[in-house]
């Protein structure tokens, strides 16, 4: 088992980067002052902008990721305030998150960049639901079209990307790009190879130096690279006081910081929920990485080490039963993580039949092994009782 020490270096390591602050776009914003009660603070925030690989859209460092967003108001607060890329998808909250996202960035749509994904593997289907897209977000464009959650490198087939030139042809996007929560190894080499745009990839502190060099590939490529999950979820179902109290710590913030150390990721979208979570993720663009972050995170990564899967893919095809093992656990964290208890039972019941149907607690031992030390066996069994 790794030293207290080598943990610390492994959260650290592959950052002996330059700290990009200087290198921002820095934009002052007016004097905000908050609604009473709205846990927002009076002083201006500092909103530092990146180039997006070669779109040559400067964004805000800290985006907004509205997936599990209910409340109108903090997109319109945070669009106020000089945030300006805004993420959602189709398949979010059963469709309604483009309708909110479309009525809160309405009057402000010259002033921001919106990004949408669509699922499916056939041309027609994904343009039908860009179309649908189009029609709930109350716009004619979106800036960032990604093809939704993909993970190996053939997913990337000419169909669908044929089905994003023709969107751009038509002016429905402005730039095609790829999602994807695993498979970072083999669909990043792809999504540079095929002229994608921009990345859409997971990244932060628990995954240590390991997307260093695909991201140096993406930045030499010219390919804008947005990191998402950039807090490592959650744990535990006492999911919203476990935050709570790891923001009063200054974990969040610093799980945040971490990820903007790297000079080769343009923009973050952090789920943002209130305006607490608003005012706390801005703060990440002005204050410095320190010691005390790194030393909250090394503490961080022992207590969710053996819940939190990072994504490496190590176990795919592992499990005899045939279970998309890093899948199961994915959803299980939007569950325990972000408190959408809908949103992961929604994913466990689009596996297959064969898949829903297992139970790991029928196995007298698992053999599915994390290289990040995982419980995988006890975490499985915990998605399968909450969602099946």
């Amino acid at each position: 088992m790794p030293t207290s020490r080598s943990r610390r270096e492994f959260i650290v390591a592959g950052l002996a980067l330059p700290v990009v602050a200087e290198a921002g776009t820095l934009v002052p914003q007016a004097t905000t002052t908050a609604p009473a009660g709205a846990g927002a603070a009076t002083k201006a925030p500092v909103i530092r902008k990146r180039t997006l690989g070669r779109t040559g859209l400067e964004v805000s460092e800290v985006a907004f990721g509205c997936m599990i967003t209910s409340d109108q108001s903090v997109i319109e607060r945070a669009a106020d305030l000089g945030v300006n890329l805004f993420d959602t998808a189709r398949v979010y909250q059963g469709g309604n998150n483009e309708r909110l996202v479309g009525a809160a960035l309405k009057g402000r749509r010259d002033q921001v960049y919106i990004s949408t994904k669509s699922g499916g593997e056939a041309k027609a289907d994904v343009l039908q639901q860009l179309d649908e897209s189009l029609k709930q977000l109350g716009t004619d464009h979106v800036d960032i079209w990604y093809l939704h959650g993909k993970s190996k490198a053939s997913e990337l087939h000419d169909d669908l990307l044929e089905a994003q030139q023709i969107a751009k042809q038509q002016g429905k996007i402005r730039f095609a790009g790829v999602s994807l929560h695993a498979g970072h190894a083999e669909v990043i080499p792809a999504a540079i190879a095929k002229k994608l745009d921009v990345v859409l990839m997971t990244q932060n502190f628990t995954m240590g130096p390991r997307n260093d060099a695909l991201l140096q590939q993406l930045h030499d490529a010219g390919v804008g690279v947005v990191a998402m999950k950039v807090m490592a979820g959650g744990r535990g179902p006492e999911a919203a006081a476990q935050r709570k109290k790891l923001a009063e710590a200054g974990g969040m913030l610093s799980a945040l910081k971490w990820v903007l150390r790297s000079p080769h990721v343009n923009a973050t979208i952090p789920s943002i929920t209130d305006m607490a979570q608003l005012d706390e993720n801005l703060r990440a663009m002005a204050e410095p990485w320190t010691p005390a972050d790194e030393k909250v995170l090394s503490a961080r990564f022992e207590e969710i080490r053996h819940d939190y899967c990072s994504m490496c893919g190590q176990c795919e095809g592992a499990c005899p039963k045939g279970l998309a093992v890093a899948d199961l656990l994915r959803f299980l964290t939007y569950a325990d993580g972000y408190g959408q208890f809908a949103l992961g039972r929604e994913h466990f019941l689009s596996l297959p039949a064969a898949q829903r149907s297992v139970r790991c607690e029928d196995c007298a031992s698992c053999p599915v092994r994390c290289p990040q030390g995982v419980a995988v066996a006890r975490r499985l069994a915990r998605a399968q009782q909450l969602f099946a």
